[in-house]
């Protein structure tokens, strides 16, 4: 029996950590997860087992290649962003993987901003919300000023899809899609990296830029692979879509956080965007995708948990409630945009809990309205929803009547950031077209 050309790809959450075998129908047919531990950094503050992780890579990699009937011809990586792995001349890490949580000191903070222009304008400039760590260019600022010995030390500052990369390769590269997320780095009006990089000397750290789609060969056991460079796991989900529809969209990605993706609206941010959550990544392709943030997730099931126990109810009820039209002509209409308009909400009000819930959810749009429509552009008239919320058929009925010139489509996409991982690499190891049922959309507006 023949063996089926596949690609191993190495999805690296915060929390799980994936390893995925596409065949070239890109269905999955082998999957592994597993969670680690974290440790702690010289401060105490919890943080990545980078050792750990590079460890299980490596024993991945030779287990992998294992595998009955399958030819794995290529390996990719998708890891989440604000993470740098800084190495030596070796590639061997030099300090901890610190977590992008962690309190970025006050009075440093102060001194950046001061020294390059203020927040609003280089938040401007670089697509960056003043974020702390999360603007993971100001992790290398602070250990050149915190730990100027272990700033000497450091040969090449990583973001973290190309560290893992490099585990295998030894080559060292820079990726667009990590360097363009809210990194505070990457100058969006100059479309190069910012000038305080140069002034600081902290491009000495970074290794040249590469396209998301080149790859290195790699040798195991005399057997040639294409190994590719990394890529930013947000990004890389963008890429199914990108490539499976020409006109213009926005991905509202739901989870804790609902995303808004608008990939078609180039124009700079301005204040009032910055001001309320907006940011800009970057696709496969080099461009700037504007998008916005919305802490929708992480309020509906702290306010999910609230109704549940006021009424003596179980949290799961809710996920499978189907559509009640009664219901939606019974609760009360506002113009508030915040997520917390529920929340000072008196339970006792409503006469059941699914009277309750329906409000929630109103409410939760209201604000998705607001966050979604701060990035929409007048070409875009199609908006795929993924994740939890697009499974809430009462969500998305909410959602259509919000948005009533908008076609609403849920979508399901099986391991999107993986996925797109593969997809970046197609013809370095796939030798069929693209399948055009990647995505499996539902049409709520229909």
């Amino acid at each position: 029996m023949s063996k089926q050309n596949a690609i191993a790809v190495f999805d690296i959450g915060k929390t799980n950590k994936k390893l995925l075998v596409f065949n070239e129908e890109y269905k999955v047919i082998f999957e592994c997860s597993l969670q680690f531990d974290e440790i702690k950094d010289e401060d105490e503050f919890p943080c990545e087992d980078v050792v750990a992780l590079t460890e299980w890579i490596k024993n991945s990699v030779n287990d992998v290649l294992t595998l009955q009937d399958v030819e794995i011809r290529a390996i990719n990586f998708s890891a989440y962003g604000a993470s740098f792995v800084h190495v030596d001349e070796k590639g061997n890490p030099v300090a901890p993987l610190y977590n992008y949580l962690k309190p970025f000191p006050e009075k440093l903070k102060g001194q950046f901003y001061a020294e390059y222009g203020g927040e609003i304008n280089f938040s401007k400039t670089t697509a960056s919300p003043v974020l702390g760590n999360l603007n993971s260019g100001l992790q290398l600022y602070r250990l050149k000023y915190e730990q100027p010995d272990l700033f000497n030390k450091i040969h090449h500052s990583l973001h973290l899809p190309q560290y893992l990369s490099s585990i295998l390769t030894k080559k060292y590269y820079s990726d667009i899609t990590s360097i363009g997320c809210h990194t505070a780095l990457w100058d969006f009006t100059q479309r190069k990296y910012h000038q305080w990089v140069h002034k600081e000397n902290i491009i000495d750290k970074f290794a040249d830029i590469s396209s998301c789609n080149h790859s290195e060969k790699f040798y195991w056991k005399n057997k040639s692979l294409q190994i590719g460079i990394g890529m930013h796991d947000s990004s890389a989900a963008l890429v199914p879509y990108l490539l499976s529809f020409k006109e213009p969209f926005v991905l509202l990605s739901t989870g804790t956080w609902n995303i808004s993706l608008n990939p078609f609206n180039d124009e700079p941010l301005t204040t009032d965007e910055l001001k309320h959550d907006c940011l800009c990544y970057i696709t496969h392709e080099n461009k700037p995708v504007k998008a916005s943030r919305l802490f929708a997730g992480h309020e509906y099931e702290l306010q999910v948990k609230r109704i549940a126990e006021h009424f003596n109810q179980e949290n799961e009820k809710y996920s499978s409630l189907n559509l009640n039209d009664y219901l939606v002509e019974q609760i009360q209409r506002n113009d508030s945009y915040g997520l917390e308009t529920f929340s000072q909400r008196n339970l006792a009000d409503f006469a059941d809990d699914e009277h309750a819930y329906y409000q929630l959810i109103s409410d939760s749009i209201n604000a998705q309205i607001f966050s979604t429509g701060l990035i929409l552009s007048k070409e875009v008239n199609t908006i795929f929803v993924d994740g939890g919320f697009s499974k809430n058929t009462i969500f998305m009925h909410y959602l259509t009547k919000a948005f009533p010139g908008q076609k609403i489509f849920a979508a399901s996409v099986a391991q999107a950031s993986a996925l797109g991982a593969a997809m970046v690499i197609h013809d370095k190891w796939n030798e069929k077209n693209i399948p055009g049922n990647v995505i499996h959309l539902k049409n709520y507006s229909a």
